[in-house]
């Protein structure tokens, strides 16, 4: 099943759970990860059933391979199945065109200034919050046009900060760059908070209208969780813009 948010302003962003595919277990359902050790075939008509519901052409989707940096790719159409490149942004001004992020407990944050007609995708996790890829997403929409305080920000299904424990020394370390991040597990372990990390990341970058999922990957059955499972599947979030209203 996926999710669909429809802005008036011609913004659109849609999650995917984990329901609704072909895939076997343990990458039951919908897995849309290529480089989990699902069956690519598998891999292949999920994606196909997702890009058809959400009325996308799925040859032109703009996916990643995610590396857990803060590079940035700028593009214009969907990259050769041999060329996509290790970035963990994609910035677009082109109208139509969806951005997907793939995620399993990261964060996934979809960006779109409908004025200018950019839209960004990008996977944080705990390494690109502190290396800065929500903000280097934000810079590269801005050289393409873009204002931070036009741009609508949506967050996906995510672990939260409750259940994402960490070594003392690893909140320390993420605190030190994102103090926002610091947070204590729900049973009183140090802990992350990535998505408080990136609305901090945002809000600083000028970014101030937002909605967070309240989803948490590793307590919902419905959600792929790294954590929770290890070997598993992976959601896709996208972003796309038409024009006002549609």
């Amino acid at each position: 099943m996926i999710g669909q948010q429809h802005h008036e302003s011609g913004a659109h962003f849609a999650f995917t759970d984990r329901w609704g595919g072909v895939s076997a277990a343990p990458y039951d359902q919908l897995n849309m990860g290529g480089a989990v050790g699902d069956d690519p075939r598998a891999v292949r008509t999920n994606r196909e059933l997702a890009a058809k519901e959400l009325g996308l052409d799925p040859a032109a989707v703009v996916w990643m391979n995610q590396v857990h940096g803060k590079d940035v790719a700028v593009v214009d159409g969907p990259w050769r199945t041999d060329d996509i490149p290790c970035v963990d942004a994609v910035v677009t001004a082109r109208r139509g065109l969806a951005l997907a992020v793939l995620t399993a407990d990261c964060t996934p944050v979809l960006l779109a200034d409908p004025v200018a007609g950019v839209a960004a995708a990008a996977h944080a996790g705990r390494p690109g919050l502190v290396a800065g890829v929500v903000p280097a997403a934000v810079a590269a929409m801005t050289e393409l046009g873009a204002a931070p305080s036009r741009i609508i920000a949506r967050t996906g299904p995510a672990v939260c900060g409750r259940c994402y424990e960490v070594p003392e020394v690893m909140r320390s370390d993420v605190a030190r760059a994102v103090p926002e991040a610091y947070a204590t597990t729900s049973w009183g372990t140090p802990a992350v908070d990535v998505a408080a990390g990136v609305a901090a990341q945002l809000a600083a970058a000028g970014v101030q209208a937002r909605e967070d999922s309240h989803i948490c990957t590793l307590e919902s059955a419905d959600h792929f969780s790294y954590r929770r499972d290890r070997t598993t599947g992976r959601l896709a979030s996208y972003v796309w813009l038409g024009e006002a209203g549609l």
